[in-house]
């Protein structure tokens, strides 16, 4: 992490910087700072560090256990969704976990503050080699796809089956293909354990120094974000830490954390409060809003008439102009009495970018700040620094994650405009760098400085690759279905052993017995309940004048075949409410919260893996 406290003069010594760029200016990054610092002497400290002390290891493990769910390892009590998590977990994601709670456990003995279990009393093991189950991978056809213990294999493609994040304009010839099957962890074992990384990065500047990536689209389709349950989401950030983790280990790298730092923030107002408050205040006034109103109305200014502004971004507008600015939002944004025309396009940027650094916490938290910078620093290949950012990604809380998403969104709409705003990915990069990396709550030492070139090459990924990295890779997903399938499993046999249970059990030994479904699922009636064949699935759409329909699945039947068929046989009936909106295909309960299909999903294939599954078309979540 940077400090603003510890920035250099304007002035600029490229001596700095060399030995991590190839003739590369930084002057517009140590401006961005200078600047950052002149605003920040202006106004009053908004949020105020609470007391931070530094923890050993066996804290750090700790928090770390409990951080991936496994809070019951310390406490030593028996709790479903923990041994769920683990019978879930791959080799390499076994084997981090068992080193980290090796590292508490022998801590925790020479404190001798309290008996802590051995190791293999958890594990079940008679050795240090982990033996957990690990997730099963689908078949796939020998197309190239990489297997466990296979080495890699990346070719050229031309296909409209994947996700393209590559920016055409110079773009290397080479493309390279992502899999999601493998976990990323497991996919690098096979590197030579004599491989090293270079002292001294260089970074080049040219949009072509940077490869470009697809990623195929597996059977079951790609799964964004939002398109899973807030429960699975949850799932998939304890799943994801643990890969991560598994990951560095894999390649010998460090995974640096700071400790969670609590922060006193305002309570009301628009800069300087924390995420989640500002959007419980917003969804007040709109309900199911997921970026805050004012980010939203910023970014919503610059992309009417700045997007072409030459210089948008980097050009600061007045400092007197954007305080007084700042002060009337704070005051008249809510009473939407705020005069939206008088405010320039440098001055939206300015605003936008005092947001960004005025929250209590970083955009990208604190925690994993230090693992941000560390795969850039230690790790060489673009391909894998990919692969560690999109975990990351993956762990940030919701409303970070989604406000994100929305900046770098439009960050990528300043890019493609590059020819008439002057404005590049590297400028942009530069510029916007020192305020997601800049955190005031921490003072930088010489080598968090010499990270200048390492945050903005880590913005330039972000904006680059962000079609990827808001996408849950499948193997994730195939976790989360097994550890809801053990969690289930385990409820199931615990409910055998109470005597009222069974009496209720035989009582409905004549009913046909439903999954359970989550909160807010759809409720059928009795006569779509009847016992459906094998292969064939009864799909339910109450906003069409066809509620339901009973879809015989072959090889070749894709979500958007079954989207379609409802929209031809309820043209001329569907109800008003739902023409204009984006109807999709949900995947309800069974092994699965809620999860809305990709329209390329092929059905038998998803029913094969939830045969419990409801499937119910409305509107995707905006």
């Amino acid at each position: 992490m940077l400090s603003n406290e510890s920035a250099p003069p304007p002035a600029f010594s490229r001596s700095n910087s060399q030995a991590s760029m190839d003739s590369t200016s930084m002057e517009d990054f140590w401006c961005e700072v200078e600047s950052i610092k002149e605003s920040s002497e202006d106004g009053p400290e908004e949020a105020t560090l609470l007391e931070f002390k530094p923890a050993d290891e066996g804290e750090l493990e700790a928090e770390w256990l409990q951080d991936v769910g496994l809070s019951t390892l310390i406490s030593g009590a028996e709790e479903e969704d923990g041994q769920a998590l683990l019978s879930t977990l791959t080799r390499t994601q076994a084997a981090a976990v068992q080193k980290r709670y090796n590292t508490y456990t022998q801590t925790m003995r020479k404190k001798n503050k309290h008996t802590v279990r051995d190791v293999r009393d958890i594990f079940g093991t008679t050795d240090s080699s982990p033996t957990f189950e690990t997730v099963p991978v689908s078949p796939v056809p020998s197309n190239g796809i990489q297997l466990p213990g296979q080495k890699p294999v990346w070719k050229s493609v031309s296909s409209n089956s994947c996700l393209d994040c590559g920016l055409d304009k110079g773009s290397p010839s080479i493309t390279e293909e992502l899999s999601y099957e493998v976990s990323f962890s497991e996919s690098i074992m096979v590197l030579p354990k004599t491989h090293e990384w270079p002292k001294n990065q260089r970074f080049k500047k040219e949009d072509s120094a940077l490869p470009k990536f697809i990623v195929r689209k597996s059977r079951f389709g790609l799964t964004e974000v939002g398109d899973l349950s807030p429960e699975d989401m949850k799932k998939i950030r304890y799943l994801s830490l643990i890969e991560l983790t598994a990951f560095y280990d894999a390649l010998g790298v460090e995974l640096k954390r700071n400790r969670a730092e609590r922060v006193r923030g305002r309570e009301n107002g628009l800069f300087g409060v924390p995420l989640t408050i500002l959007l419980d205040n917003d969804q007040k006034k709109v309900p199911g809003i997921k970026v805050p109103l004012i980010f939203q109305k910023l970014l919503l200014k610059l992309e009417e008439t700045g997007l072409e502004t030459e210089g948008i971004l980097r050009v600061p507008g007045s400092a007197s102009r954007v305080k007084n600015l700042h002060q009337e939002l704070e005051t008249k944004f809510y009473e939407d009495t705020f005069d939206w025309d008088q405010v320039r396009n440098n001055d939206a940027a300015g605003l936008l970018k005092m947001f960004i650094r005025e929250l209590p916490s970083p955009l990208f938290t604190v925690e994993y700040l230090p693992a941000f910078i560390t795969l850039v620093e230690k790790i060489s290949k673009i391909k894998l620094q990919l692969q560690a950012l999109h975990l990351l990604i993956m762990l940030l809380p919701e409303a970070n994650r989604d406000t994100a998403k929305a900046f770098l969104q439009f960050l990528k709409k300043v890019v493609a405009n590059e020819g008439k705003n002057k404005m590049n990915l590297w400028n942009v990069s530069m510029i916007v760098a020192p305020n997601l990396f800049i955190y005031k709550g921490k003072r930088a030492n010489q080598q968090e400085m010499q990270a200048a070139a390492t945050t903005a090459h880590i913005v330039r990924l972000l904006i680059r690759y962000q079609d990827i990295l808001w996408t849950v890779p499948s193997f994730l997903i195939s976790q989360v279905r097994k550890m809801n399938e053990a969690a289930i499993n385990n409820s199931k046999r615990q409910l055998m052993f109470d005597k009222g249970v069974r009496k209720l059990l035989r009582r409905k030994t004549m009913e046909r017995e439903r999954p359970e479904r989550p909160e807010g699922a759809v409720t059928f009636p009795p006569y779509l309940q009847s016992d459906i064949p094998e292969g064939v699935i009864r799909v339910y759409a109450p906003l069409h004048s066809k509620v339901s329909m009973a879809i015989q699945l072959n090889s070749q039947t894709k979500a958007k075949d079954i989207l379609a068929r409802f929209h031809c046989e309820n043209s001329r009936g569907s109800s008003q409410n739902m023409r204009g909106q984006i109807q999709s295909l949900h995947e309800i309960g069974g092994n699965i919260g809620q999860h809305c299909l990709d329209p390329d999903a092929y059905m038998l294939d998803v029913y094969r893996a939830n045969p419990q599954a409801e499937w119910v078309i409305k509107p995707k979540a905006s």
